[in-house]
This record gives structure tokens, C-alpha cells and sequence, in this order.
């Protein structure tokens, strides 16, 4: 049977949750369902309309009481595109969403799905995320915040569906274009002879920036050939922390060290030519999908412990396991794995058409 989905989220800008909203897109046309999106619009809605779905541009992801007015206009569009399922992916897309189908008919009612894409304040706003038939966790790590936050939920709801990446566009042993890796070696002379260390990453302080700072100083002590990437740009209200950080590496004397590429649209090029790839966030991540990128290609992370990431590493590459803040032990593994690094192995379970079927099956499940 042929299913109208929608979609809701905040915008179409670049993120994890704008990407998965497209995979799932894919997915639905390519499978003979219909594919509808409801968002405040962005740089993705071309590629979106070119897979051949529908989009509704609608504030629905704006923090004022004004948003409360798309609730009937979001309840017509489903009433007109005969919508079978409404997927949340946020919260006040949520509750709009929630409103609008509560005043259909229940006999005309569209199913009702949420995905949880991380480990939100818990709080009666939160809540709404959990209020789906199926409750899609994006990780075992998100799944278990679900059960501790709210001990009184519905645990057999709940179905776990991993994030994934696409094998064809991140393939094992991935080498970057030549005339990419000329222009690379032009622009960055000083990384000849070094090994490359890539920490990606938006520069916040969560991300673990300093740590890497700390870590390079290590092995620079230690007189190891090596050469750091901080791979992301700082959001454009907090530019201080970038200054900061760059403060840091001069005191640290590290300038000729370590570089700061700022926020690039070639990371699945850097990826390949590093030569450890590094996820060392102060906070869990719900994934940790830079993670699972780099070990797709076949390159060696050395990661955190704890949320997605750590998750990831246990089931692919144990070796790059490392306790949250062990800034020394950080140090002699990359050492160790700089020296003689166990093979990524070439399956994992994270792929992305394993999230589509995955995700496809609870709407079928649903929709039936």
C-alpha cells in the first residue's frame, strides 16, 4: 500500500537531522510512497524537490506564540495531501504537528512517529518527543536517556534505528580525486612528512578542541612527526572561542603544529588523508556521525567512551577506546596505533540503507 508521508522539522539547513529528513525522502520515492516535508525552508529545499518530493514552507520551527497559528495550516496541508504519517523530528515542529492532528477526525487521523535526536532538557516541552506510536531512537545511548529520563514510559514503543552512512560515498580505502589532492598539497606544504591528526567538529567547547590541543602537545613533546587538522567553523556569535583556541595553540608554541581549516564542504577528503581521526566531546553525542564516516573509509579513530560515539567504537574499532578526559592515555594510543594501527575492519552495521529500511518498516509497521 502506497504511503503519504510528512515530515516535520525547523529548516532545511545543513545538520544531521536535515540530512536523515532527505535519506528518508529517498527512501519513500524510491520505494513508491510520497514524500512530503513541512519546514521554515533553507539551502537544502532544492536537493529535497529534486528527489521529487513535496515541500511546505511553514515558520514551524520559530520561538514565538505566532506559531501557534501554522496549527491549522499544517492540518490542511494533511487533510489535502492525504497524508498517512506524521514523522516529528523536533520539538516545536512536534507540538504544532501534535495540535494540528489532534483536531482531525479520529477516523481520518494520520499515525503519529518521533524521532529522538539527542538527550534533551527533561521537561513537560521535551515530553512531546516521546509521545509518538513509535518513538525512533537514533542510538542505544539515546534509547537508555529515554528510559531513565522517563521511568513511567511505554519502553515497548521505543525502536532503536542508528544513524548510517552511505557506502558508496564514503567507500573503504577512499582516496581523494588527484587534482583534489594536488590543490591540497600546493595550499598545505608544511603537512609533507607529517602524519595527519583530524579532530572534526564544530568549534564549541564540548567538542574537545582543547583536549586535542593538549594531546598534540604530548606528541609534539615526544618528537612524533605529526600535524593536527581542527576541521569546523565557530557559529558567527561565537568567534571569541575560536581566538581562544588559537590563543591557546600559540602559547602551546604549537603554531607550525596544528591548523585551524575552519568550516570546509571537502571533510570526506580530509578524512582520507588522515591519519587518525579523533572524537573527543566532553558531552555524549547522541551518534556520532564523523565517527563511523572516518572508520567507513577505513582511517582509525580514537574516541571517547561514552554516548554514540563510544557505542560505535565498541562494535567496530574497540582499539580507539579511550576513557572521557584521559588526555595522557589519549596520547600513547595514538602513538600506539600511529605506529602499528589494527585493520578497520570493511562491514559495519551503520549504514545508511539500513536506517531507511529500518525507519520504512516502522512507518509500514504503522501504516498497514
Amino acid at each position: 500500500m502506497a504511503m503519504t508521508v510528512l515530515q516535520l522539522l525547523p529548516e532545511l539547513e545543513v545538520g544531521g537531522v536535515e540530512q536523515g529528513t532527505l535519506e528518508i525522502a529517498a527512501a519513500l520515492i524510491k520505494a513508491g510512497h510520497r514524500a512530503v516535508v513541512v519546514s521554515g525552508g533553507g539551502r537544502l529545499v532544492p536537493r529535497l524537490e529534486a528527489l521529487g518530493a513535496l515541500h511546505v514552507e511553514m515558520p514551524i520551527g520559530r520561538k514565538r506564540p505566532s506559531t501557534l497559528r501554522t496549527v491549522r495550516l499544517l492540518r490542511e496541508i494533511i487533510t489535502a495531501e492525504q497524508v498517512s504519517l506524521v514523522h516529528a523530528r523536533s520539538r516545536l515542529p512536534a507540538w504544532v504537528g501534535h495540535l494540528a492532528i489532534k483536531g482531525i477526525s479520529p477516523l481520518a487521523r494520520p499515525r503519529w512517529v518521533t524521532t529522538v535526536h539527542g538527550p534533551y532538557t527533561v521537561n513537560r516541552y521535551s515530553k512531546i518527543m516521546i509521545s509518538g506510536e513509535r518513538v525512533i531512537a537514533i542510538s542505544d545511548f539515546i534509547s537508555d536517556y529515554i528510559f531513565r529520563a522517563y521511568p513511567e514510559f511505554d519502553n515497548s514503543r521505543v525502536v532503536v534505528v542508528p544513524r548510517g552512512v552511505d557506502r558508496a560515498h564514503y567507500p573503504y580505502n577512499f582516496s581523494p580525486d588527484p587534482t583534489w589532492l594536488a590543490e591540497w598539497r600546493s595550499a598545505h606544504p608544511m603537512f609533507h612528512d607529517r602524519r595527519l591528526l583530524c579532530l572534526p567538529g564544530r568549534l564549541t567547547r564540548w567538542k574537545g578542541q582543547t583536549d586535542f590541543i593538549q594531546l598534540m602537545t604530548r606528541l609534539v613533546q615526544q618528537g612524533l612527526p605529526v600535524h593536527g587538522l581542527i576541521v569546523g567553523g565557530p557559529h558567527p556569535r561565537k568567534r571569541a572561542y575560536e581566538l581562544e583556541l588559537k590563543r591557546l595553540v600559540r602559547v602551546a608554541g604549537l603554531n607550525a603544529e596544528i591548523s585551524f581549516l575552519g568550516q570546509r564542504n571537502d571533510l570526506r577528503e580530509i578524512l582520507g588523508v588522515s591519519d587518525l581521526v579523533f572524537s573527543l566531546t566532553r558531552e555524549p553525542e547522541a551518534f556520532g556521525r564523523t565517527t563511523i564516516e572516518a572508520l567507513s573509509m577505513g582511517r582509525p579513530v580514537i574516541g571517547y567512551d561514552h554516548g554514540g560515539t563510544g557505542e560505535i567504537l565498541r562494535q567496530v574499532y574497540p582499539a580507539g577506546l579511550i576513557p572521557v578526559g584521559a588526555i595522557e592515555e589519549a596520547a600513547q594510543r595514538a602513538t600506539a596505533l600511529l605506529r602499528t594501527a589494527p585493520r578497520v575492519p570493511l562491514e559495519h552495521p551503520y549504514t545508511l540503507a539500513a536506517m531507511q529500511a529500518g525507519t520504512l518498516a516502522v512507518y509500514s509497521e504503522l501504516c498497514r
